[in-house]
């Protein structure tokens, strides 16, 4: 009797650790959602899940395999305590024992427009075909398996006196597949990219975070399987696929517009102007990069994204912008050796910011390794300096590289002009 009292005061001892731990858990998992809704970070900006709090167990499966840290458990369930930084890949569904998580789009104050497709990837307009996130799809396997069956169907449309059989926007992981496979069917290609390297929104995924966890089929390829995949070694696999099958990749070049013509279309982008019988649009939710608008823009030293913060020691560096992405990029420059590091933003305060990075902004802007300019906007753009319009009066800056923060504006209204229609979708899938 003596060894099971012994026995029993020790399991209610480890039960009662486990109650004070879960209880402090929820706690700080309760403050991170209350901070996450004052900051204006509690919208998800695309794909994200929806938990079923009457069949969620509270397990913390989810929790465990989401690399953003986005959910947290709120009285005893599942629930998202950071919806700004989920990036929809998934991980958190295929983690739930009990199948309590759905991923949706929109929510229901904040809808998101989902263009309307067939069951075979095409729109209302013939021959013009979405897959992937632009389509509703962010889970980069079934994105990948879209890309491959919609050129399937667009395969058996060949003919006509165009200067392609279809024109691939994006090369994430929609239009990656659907290149590999338009090379399959021996189509006349095209695929053009805006960005400078493959990926999609893959690649702006944060460092060493998972961005697949299960088996993907390509053409030329075959099946790959993966476990949990960081997105590192996914970029690599791609570049080896690219490299191995001759895909080729116009990068740097973005879609400007596209018109009917006979039983085809021409789609103009930034570099030139391509006849084709279909349309293969796998361009990811994040948008064209928005513009400045300033004399100068043009300048090769002006970006609309931080890759490397390394290339940028010891220069003069402009950052525009008042997200999380700005704060984040002037910070991680302010951390390299010698360079002097200015943040632009035409709004009085941050307002929509995590609180981790304002608090690390200010602590940089007070020790002098940031210097900080609210209610600024940029005139222009020298080889030597930048000009800003501030409360103060006209200011000129030593810089040697401008990095443009500014978000991203999504193709709706072009689509729109071309007659494609869209759903609103508010916390649907």
């Amino acid at each position: 009797m003596g060894y099971l009292a012994l026995y029993a005061a020790v399991l209610i001892a480890l039960w009662a650790l486990y109650l004070r731990r879960q209880r402090r858990i929820q706690r700080e998992h309760e403050q991170q959602l209350k901070e996450s809704v004052e900051a204006g970070l509690g919208e998800p900006p695309s794909l994200h899940p929806v938990i079923d709090p009457a069949r969620c167990l509270g397990s913390s499966s989810c929790i465990t395999a989401c690399p953003e840290e986005a959910l947290g458990i709120v009285g005893g369930t599942a629930v998202l305590i950071n919806g700004a930084a989920c990036i929809g890949h998934g991980a958190c569904r295929a983690a739930c024992p009990v199948d309590a998580i759905q991923l949706v789009f929109g929510t229901e104050t904040r809808g998101i427009d989902i263009p309307n497709v067939s069951p075979q990837f095409e729109s209302n307009v013939p021959g013009i075909f979405i897959a992937g996130e632009l389509g509703g799809m962010g889970l980069i396997r079934k994105a990948a398996e879209q890309g491959r069956q919609a050129m399937d169907v667009i395969s058996k449309r060949t003919g006509g006196t165009f200067d392609y059989d279809v024109v691939i926007v994006g090369c994430g992981p929609a239009g990656f597949s659907a290149g590999l496979s338009a090379i399959q069917h021996r189509l006349r290609y095209k695929l053009i990219e805006q960005e400078e390297s493959l990926g999609g929104a893959v690649f702006h995924y944060p460092r060493n975070k998972v961005a697949m966890t299960a088996p993907v089929k390509l053409a030329l390829i075959g099946k790959v399987r993966f476990g949990e995949v960081q997105k590192e070694k996914l970029l690599e696999f791609w570049q080896t696929a690219v490299k191995k099958t001759g895909l080729l990749i116009s990068f740097r070049e973005c879609m400007e517009d596209i018109t009917r013509e006979g039983e085809g279309f021409v789609v103009r982008t930034t570099r030139g102007r391509y006849r084709t019988r279909c349309v293969l649009l796998t361009m990811g939710r994040r948008g064209t990069p928005r513009k400045l608008e300033v004399p100068g823009e043009e300048s090769p030293k002006v970006v609309y994204r931080l890759i490397d913060p390394a290339q940028y020691a010891g220069q003069a560096v402009l950052v525009v912008g008042g997200g999380d992405s700005a704060l984040e990029a002037a910070i991680a420059l302010a951390e390299q050796p010698g360079t002097d590091v200015t943040l632009s933003y035409r709004s009085k305060a941050f307002s929509r910011v995590k609180a981790k990075n304002r608090s690390t902004l200010d602590e940089m802007q007070k020790s002098k390794r940031i210097r900080v300019e609210l209610e600024s906007t940029v005139e222009s753009i020298d080889t030597e300096q930048v000009h800003l319009k501030t409360v103060a009066g006209r200011q000129s800056l030593r810089n040697e590289a401008v990095i443009v923060c500014a978000g991203g504006l999504l193709p709706t209204p072009l689509l729109q002009k071309v007659g494609i229609t869209f759903e609103t979708k508010r916390g649907t899938a």
